[in-house]
């Protein structure tokens, strides 16, 4: 027997590694090695960044094209607002329901490709909508709320790619990039729904339905011709300073249900399991997601249903509302967001949790001015406020989910940002829009003081990101610790196995050569 041979562990007729001769049971297919070298590599762009930001978008101008006409539907099927307020809902609550296992998937399939075929579906399944008949509402709101799935797979799935392909130096612009084209698409779903829904007498918003259709097929192509990069590969990359990424070995991914779809959700759902008790197990996470649950209520209560505002308590037109907080959106969204995303990576070192009280601050500092805002005073002097609240508020954007990604083991990334979605629609969003409704409609319809009821809420998840600063640091350390470990580890296997080559001679046996 020669000594390469006696190194190699004993296997049992199926293939598994035993343990002194015993079999540990069945096992998942090791996809092979690649040869020294031989792994696909490329030098990363700005395209991936812009290619995950066009999904939000897309998503986006889906999502706000029914607020945008929400008169018109609402009319037209002969409902209230709290009944529009539950349409909003449902959305929410699936997308909040599906994101966890979406996180899960995310961690394990090709996510381009998966984000690819989910845009496809919902592009579908959204035009369908606008076929839907005045008689039958509580099927729009299935219909509606069944695209919930859509967002659930590609935002873990998209925020999971873009910390694969940009290290921390550079996480905090490609967030950003990925954030101001999601108000961008909001800002036009909006304008499209507020323009189309009045025509053809109140019946365009089925027309409406159907403009993303297009779209997002196109952004489903780009989707499937970008590349899957290595699950922790742009952390390799930033510890050895390289500036080349490894692309996924996908010729050799064992398949996604090995042993039956049941087998699998099995494993799913252990597998979740594990992967929460991980996710809480460190301590910014666990501050986190609280954090971002009291925050996503506050955002998308004013988000839903500041149009509205506008409408009762401001007497603006429904395109005239629409169309501010569109431009609200854009013009305060997009500079806030590439503000808050050159602040993320240039202050990530200045001082203790930057990218933790970024957030905190920027949350604060928006709450207060919304606030200010809620005073009764000319619409300009609320507009310019509101400006200057939904700027700081956006700014927080690109540090935090930079923050996470950086706490976070590259292998539970997806299912991390999948806990954070689940936590935030849950425990806030998903209520938001009906709390809101109710609220306001105890006071007439008074949308201004159920928000200064609702904003004060904000301060809670501000202080969970302060008290998440003292932990972020410690955390990402841990991450690329283990990082380090792992490369050296694998640098020994692939040393052990190009001198193993020397080691196939073959020792006679003394008790052969006697015989």
């Amino acid at each position: 027997m020669s000594t390469a041979e006696a190194r190699r562990p004993r296997v049992d007729e199926e293939g598994a590694p035993t343990q002194n001769g015993v079999s540990p049971g069945p096992v998942m297919p090791t996809p092979p090695s690649r040869p020294n070298g031989a792994a696909r590599r490329m030098v990363v762009t700005n395209w991936p960044m812009w290619v995950v930001g066009f999904t939000l978008l897309i998503d986006g101008m889906d999502q706000y094209i029914v607020r945008g006409s929400s008169d018109q539907i609402r009319d037209a099927f002969h409902v209230s607002n709290t009944d529009i307020g539950l349409l909003f809902s449902a959305f929410i609550l699936v997308n909040g329901i599906v994101t966890m296992p979406a996180g899960y998937l995310a961690d394990r399939w090709n996510r381009t490709r998966a984000m690819a075929a989910t845009i496809v579906l919902w592009s579908i399944i959204s035009a369908l909508g606008g076929l839907v008949p005045t008689t039958a509402f509580g099927l729009l709101v299935v219909i509606r709320a069944s695209l919930g799935f859509g967002q659930a797979i590609t935002d873990p799935s998209g925020s999971s790619v873009i910390a694969d392909y940009y290290g921390t130096e550079r996480r905090g612009r490609a967030f950003s990039i990925q954030q101001c084209l999601s108000y961008v698409g909001l800002g036009m779903g909006l304008a499209i729904g507020s323009v189309i829904g009045p025509l053809f007498h109140g019946q365009g918003w089925r027309v409406a339905f159907f403009v993303s259709l297009l779209p997002g097929l196109a952004v489903a192509y780009m989707c499937w011709r970008l590349p899957e990069p290595r699950r922790g590969t742009a952390d390799e990359a930033h510890v050895t300073k390289s500036d080349e990424l490894e692309l996924a070995d996908d010729d050799h991914r064992p398949p996604l249900f090995p042993h039956g779809f049941r087998h699998f959700a099995g494993d799913m759902v252990e597998g979740l399991r594990k992967d929460v008790g991980v996710i809480l197990k460190i301590p910014t996470m666990r501050y986190a997601l609280v954090g971002v649950s009291t925050v996503g209520f506050v955002v998308t209560a004013v988000a839903t249903w500041m149009p509205n505002f506008y409408q009762n308590q401001v007497h603006l037109s429904q395109q005239a509302a629409n169309g501010s907080f569109g431009a609200l959106a854009i013009l305060g969204g997009i500079p806030g967001t590439i503000i808050g995303g050159r602040i993320a990576d240039r202050w990530v070192n200045r001082f203790l949790g930057a990218r933790m009280v970024i957030p905190a601050v920027c949350i604060m500092i928006s709450a207060g001015l919304f606030m200010v805002s809620f005073i009764p005073m000319a619409f300009g002097l609320v507009f310019v406020v509101q400006l200057a609240g939904f700027l700081a508020a956006t700014a927080c954007v690109p540090a935090l989910r930079a923050g996470l990604s950086d706490a976070a083991p590259a292998q539970v990334r997806g299912a991390g940002f999948g806990a954070f979605a689940l936590a935030s629609v849950v425990f806030g969003s998903a209520a938001a829009p009906l709390v809101t409704s109710a609220i306001a409609a105890q006071f007439g319809n008074n949308f201004r003081t159920a928000f200064l009821i609702i904003l004060p809420i904000a301060y809670l998840g501000a202080a969970c990101l302060m008290l998440a600063r003292n932990h972020i640091e410690k955390d990402a350390a841990k991450v690329f610790e283990a990082v380090v470990t792992a490369m050296a580890a694998n640098q020994a296997e692939e040393a052990a196995y190009a001198t193993s080559g020397q080691d196939e001679v073959v020792v006679p046996d003394p008790e052969e050569g006697e015989t």
